[in-house]
């Protein structure tokens, strides 16, 4: 693959929105990186170019057969001006996961971080400074072959876009409220729920909309066999504290290994917290919560970070757990990841890498140590 990235500048930038206006993906910036790939070239071309829609023939297999993923990352602004992402590497392992199943061909997740940090150095003054926020980075591919018939497709496109956000759920800091979903089911082992891909998504939309009009923020999915084992959060991994222990449902094929799941688990081992990844019953988790031994409840995500649970709803019974309030444990996760993400707390776990210097006055400047920072191993394994 031709390593060498190709920049095409912009005539006019855009106007950038006002901080307390961020929301969640509503702003894009005004540049993206592309890069195609075919039987014959593998993957090539890579770009950064101004962001603009794409063209796709109307046969083209995405719209047909779904096949496509995805990724979600972030770029933190440290109140010495740095830029730093968070475990960039992990993102890259997942992607390639995320290929292997819907079988798109992989990618080399060091040139991608490396293609990532070139554009995040571009869009520097895209990256907020308010505290919470930050600039979303979504890596995605697409099948983009013209062809009407189930099989892989011979032509792809990769994409990252970015895009400057506030919190996830807006300025509503409060606890959430979850829904169990008893009726419909989002994945089964060996099929995609492991994966990042959108029609997983696709399919937990009326799910959400049911929970959405019986007054709940977002729905907590069971096992698709027998509808009684927590799985996870539409767009969270979930963990529940019982009676000083830590429980969160065991990666058993059907459910997102998650990168916040991944390293709120090292962070709680590190504490010392009792902590179990297991198959925790529905059933089990009402009669703990009924005893008052369900102490705390909070989703983990890249878009949210650390989201405390105040209420659960399944069948006809609602808990409120910690009083509707924020539980010590999910407060400290909170602030010690945030901290780490953004700087002010030491990065003893070497998970952040860092974008732009303070001191860096050349936005388009390719990062210093780019090549090298990850290892081909982190990305292939």
């Amino acid at each position: 693959m031709d390593q060498s990235i190709t920049f095409t500048e912009k005539d006019q930038l855009k106007a950038k929105p006002e901080s307390v206006q961020l929301g969640f993906g509503k702003y894009f910036t005004d540049y993206m990186f592309e890069m195609d790939y075919s039987l014959e070239k593998g993957w090539h071309d890579p770009r950064i170019a101004p962001y603009a829609p794409v063209a796709l023939d109307p046969a083209a297999m995405i719209f047909h057969y779904g096949q496509e993923v995805f990724e979600g990352l972030k770029a933190y602004r440290a109140k010495d001006g740095r830029i730093l992402l968070f475990r960039p590497e992990k993102n890259m392992k997942r992607m390639n996961q995320s290929c292997a199943r819907l079988n798109i061909p992989k990618i080399d997740g060091k040139f991608v971080i490396k293609a990532i940090k070139k554009l995040v150095a571009i869009e520097k003054d895209w990256v907020p400074t308010e505290p919470g926020q930050s600039l979303y980075i979504r890596p995605f591919i697409i099948g983009t072959e013209p062809f009407l018939g189930v099989h892989p497709s011979g032509s792809y496109k990769l994409l990252v876009i970015c895009s400057p956000v506030g919190s996830y759920f807006g300025r509503n800091t409060k606890p959430v409220k979850i829904y169990v979903e008893d009726e419909f089911v989002r994945a089964v082992k060996g099929g995609v729920g492991f994966a990042k891909t959108s029609g997983n998504y696709a399919a937990s939309l009326r799910a959400q909309t049911k929970a959405e009009e019986l007054g709940f923020d977002q729905v907590l999915w069971l096992d698709g066999v027998e509808h009684k084992y927590i799985e996870e959060v539409g767009s969270m991994n979930i963990f529940f504290k019982v009676d000083g222990e830590v429980w969160t449902p065991e990666l058993d094929g059907s459910i997102l290994p998650g990168i916040t799941r991944d390293s709120v688990l090292e962070l709680l081992k590190k504490w010392g917290v009792p902590v179990k990844e297991k198959k925790i019953s529905v059933k089990k988790l009402f009669k703990k919560a009924e005893k008052q031994k369900l102490e705390e409840v909070f989703g983990t995500g890249t878009a949210a970070v650390i989201s405390p649970v105040g209420f659960l709803k399944w069948e006809d019974r609602v808990v409120k757990v910690a009083n509707g309030e924020t539980g010590k444990l999910s407060k400290k996760l909170y602030e010690t990841l945030t901290g780490i993400q953004n700087g002010t707390i030491k990065d003893d776990m070497g998970w952040t890498q860092e974008v732009v210097a303070a001191s860096t006055s050349d936005a388009a400047a390719e990062p210093a140590g780019t090549p090298d920072v990850v290892s081909e191993a982190a990305v292939t394994e």
